[in-house]
């Protein structure tokens, strides 16, 4: 029986011959996108065992594709999450040192004297200042709308300069999803304000994704 021959047409397809037989088979099981391609040259044809290989090949690297675009996917999911989640942490840690740079007089974790109805839920930080108190809360929201825990600020509304108005104090969710317990507040040695927020998500693939972004802010 003669040896065998591999001729390569076009660096991707592979003609397998025997010297002494007219029997020419061509078989490509991996090209762009993970074609699978069957050919033949002469008057014999493909074995039911051959195409059932070919399939086979074929099917497993489609599993392959597959299951590495889905991971993928997932991983783009959680990174948009994430610069999305922690781009608003940091407006609403930026709204608080505002309010401190114009407090004067810090509390934690009381809510007394609240311009607003807490609605159950626990008192962070109040600032008092000159247009009114300030209270931030953290706990249940207050509509079905609103994903997991949220905080909330119990004060002046903002005017078009920027500034704290004269009116009614408004109670308004800055931030939802937040894990427990969301907002902490905590006076360091050296009587910095350390503050950290904190939100837990569930991906579409399980597990938990957690996001914190942390500051410390001058007291009055």
């Amino acid at each position: 029986m003669g040896g065998l021959n591999l001729f390569d047409l076009d660096g991707g397809t592979v003609l397998l011959s025997t010297e002494g037989t007219d029997l020419v088979r061509c078989v490509v099981v991996a090209l762009a996108f993970g074609v699978t391609r069957l050919g033949r040259q002469g008057p014999a044809g493909f074995s039911l065992a051959e195409l059932l290989v070919a399939v086979s090949v074929g099917l497993l690297l489609w599993g392959v594709v597959l299951q590495a675009l889905v991971a993928e996917g997932r991983q783009v999911e959680r990174m948009v999450r994430q610069v999305r989640e922690r781009g608003q942490q940091r407006r609403v840690l930026a709204l608080l040192r505002g309010d401190l740079q114009r407090a004067t007089r810090v509390d934690l974790g009381l809510g007394t004297g609240a311009a607003c109805a807490l609605g159950g839920r626990d008192p962070v930080l109040q600032l008092q200042t000159p247009a009114g108190p300030i209270t931030y809360t953290a706990g249940s929201p207050p509509s079905p709308i609103w994903r997991r825990r949220v905080l909330m600020r119990c004060g002046p509304a903002f005017g078009l300069d920027g500034e704290p108005s004269a009116g009614a104090a408004q109670n308004r969710v800055l931030l939802d999803g937040l894990s427990q317990p969301g907002l902490e507040a905590a006076v360091e040695p050296d009587g910095l304000l350390h503050l950290r927020l904190r939100q837990a998500f569930e991906p579409s693939g399980g597990g938990t994704q957690r996001i914190e972004t942390e500051v410390l802010v001058g007291t009055p």
